[in-house]
């Protein structure tokens, strides 16, 4: 089915839409920009050179997806930003290209944006997030499937944070978030997020598996790399065991304060 697009959106003609698409008036979008099918495009929407867009997603007013970096390295190179499928952008929301050339900014699927959301250059975020309102996620970053932030969080750059983890609302942080715990306003280990493993498929025993690898990790009087020792030593192995402890190990800033 052809796509309804207003005639009051401007659309450069070398711009690529997809079938069954709807774009409201006052619209914006550049030329070197893909758009995939159904999907909804609010006013005042600005999709800019370098997006490249899935299906099913849906943009809402004053939105700015593949806006320029807000990086004083970028010198105009050509840069990409990819989105998946399935995702919504709230009211506000932005979402930078990279900075350097070839670099990408990458949103996965099945994403929500919430009002005034932004995702700086280079980040790159995975399936099934969550950002709350005012939420801010500076250059470089990288996060895995799942994870949830409340309100007006303020990530770092060139943070980690791993699967299925929560950010609770107002907090600031610039060390790596181990995948599946809480990361409280203190920047502190709040225990491990039980509701959101439980929806990645952990079951109750590997629930207390990973409660006790966080105890030695968070509650231990040892060092980062002695209490990853521990956890392979005293823990029983499995993939959920072994990511956290390959995400850990690949840390290169550190992880969030022990209580």
């Amino acid at each position: 089915m052809a796509s309804e697009i207003s005639p009051k959106a401007e659309i450069d003609p070398r711009a690529k839409i997809g079938n069954n698409c709807k774009i409201f008036p006052f619209v914006y979008i550049e030329g070197d920009v893909v758009i995939g099918d159904d999907c909804i495009i609010f006013p005042f929407v600005s999709i800019c050179n370098g997006t490249r867009m899935g299906n099913k997603n849906k943009i809402h007013q004053g939105t700015v997806i593949g806006a320029l970096p807000q990086d004083f390295e970028f010198c105009g190179e050509k840069t990409e930003c990819i989105v998946g499928d399935n995702n919504i952008f709230r009211e506000n929301v932005v979402v930078n290209r990279a900075t350097h050339k070839g670099g990408k900014t990458v949103i996965g699927n099945d994403n929500v944006l919430m009002e005034g959301a932004h995702i700086s250059h280079d980040t790159k975020v995975g399936n099934r997030c969550v950002f709350g309102y005012g939420t801010k996620i500076a250059g470089d970053c990288e996060i895995e499937d799942g994870v949830i932030y409340s309100s007006s969080v303020i990530e770092n750059a060139k943070t980690r944070v791993g699967r299925g983890a929560m950010i609770q609302a107002g907090t600031t942080f610039s060390k790596d978030v181990p995948p599946f715990i809480i990361c409280t306003k203190n920047v502190e280990y709040g225990g491990v997020n039980m509701q959101v493993a439980r929806l990645h498929g952990v079951d109750e025993k590997t629930l207390k598996h990973l409660a006790n690898a966080y105890r030695l990790l968070f509650h231990g009087k040892t060092s980062t790399f002695d209490a990853v020792n521990q956890i392979e030593e005293q823990v029983p192995d499995g993939p959920f065991i072994r990511h956290i402890i390959e995400f850990i190990r690949a840390s290169k800033i550190g992880i969030i304060t022990k209580m």
